[in-house]
């Protein structure tokens, strides 16, 4: 990935002259640590693709986690979402490669793609569409929501069909214990197929009753070698989530330790990235680009000590 990203950079300093992007020379890691960022952290929505682009660039981060919603707008998806199935199926890799392209000649990579279009309710064509996505955008892993066994399972078939690697992501209030965020979570994932991964939320971990901060660094020790990425957020131990009342908070004023993550990370030289994910609420006379570069000080200020 590192190779790939350098590669990006001395290419975009050709091009970015053309594209009246405002663009400064970023930053590939901190003392050893890939910081990336889940496009998610500046629109929960759809955006178009130049804003989600111009957001990475202010922010000071070149390596994403792509939301599908988050390409799909500019790529003409039809509002009506009983049509969505089929547009998907005919979206060309042609197009796909077009938008890494727009990102990569500006400087960012894109890491890993979350198409939200995985689940029992989505056709066998949106999967295709969703593994075709992945590996045109030269994205290195498909990031999912963990599903039940069964979907699995018929996932894993076209995971081995395209020879994509899935990264799967847990929550800590969702129905089914297998998709909560505990040890054995990822268990038949991970027993199923070679090619499913952990995609570690530390907030939701922290989150969920029974877990402990001294019991979130033992999975990671344990699990390293599985894990594909992080997504760092600072919540509190056993409150449920509640659109009203959250209980994400800006970071250093929860109880999730993600400084302590972040120095694990960069003592043991583990490889996968730690992707900002922006949830609490937005600072009166802030805003989501502002809150993002707040994070990775906190990241920087974390690995410097």
């Amino acid at each position: 990935m590192n190779s790939r990203r350098s590669f990006i950079k001395k290419s975009s300093l050709i091009t970015l002259g053309a594209l009246n992007y405002n663009f400064t020379p970023i930053i590939n890691n901190i003392n050893g640590v890939d910081i990336s960022v889940i496009t998610y952290s500046f629109n929960t929505g759809s955006e178009e693709s130049n804003i989600i682009l111009q957001n990475c660039l202010d922010s000071g981060l070149d390596n994403i986690e792509l939301m599908g919603n988050h390409i799909e707008k500019t790529l003409g998806i039809p509002r009506s979402t009983r049509q969505h199935a089929n547009w998907r199926s005919n979206l060309t890799n042609r197009q796909l490669k077009n938008m890494r392209k727009f990102f990569n000649d500006n400087g960012v990579n894109i890491f890993a793609f979350k198409p939200n279009c995985i689940s029992s309710r989505n056709t066998d064509g949106e999967i295709e569409y969703a593994m075709r996505a992945t590996k045109a955008l030269g994205a290195d892993f498909l990031m999912n929501e963990l599903l039940d066994n069964k979907d699995i399972d018929r996932v894993n078939y076209f995971a081995e069909k395209h020879k994509v690697k899935i990264g799967y992501h847990t929550h800590s209030n969702n129905l089914g214990s297998n998709k909560i965020t505990t040890d054995q979570a990822w268990d038949y994932a991970l027993s199923s197929s070679k090619r499913n991964y952990i995609n570690l939320d530390i907030g939701h971990y922290i989150n969920v009753r029974g877990n402990t901060k001294e019991s979130l660094i033992e999975f990671i020790k344990n699990n390293h070698k599985k894990i594909c990425s992080l997504h760092l957020k600072d919540r509190q131990f056993g409150k449920y989530a509640n659109p009203g009342v959250s209980d994400n908070q800006i970071w250093g004023f929860g109880e999730t330790p993600i400084d302590k993550v972040l120095r694990l990370m960069r003592d043991n030289s583990y490889k996968f990235t730690a992707t900002i994910e922006l949830e609490y609420r937005i600072p009166e006379g802030s805003n989501r680009v502002k809150e993002v570069k707040r994070c990775l000080d906190y990241c920087k200020k974390a690995l410097s000590s």
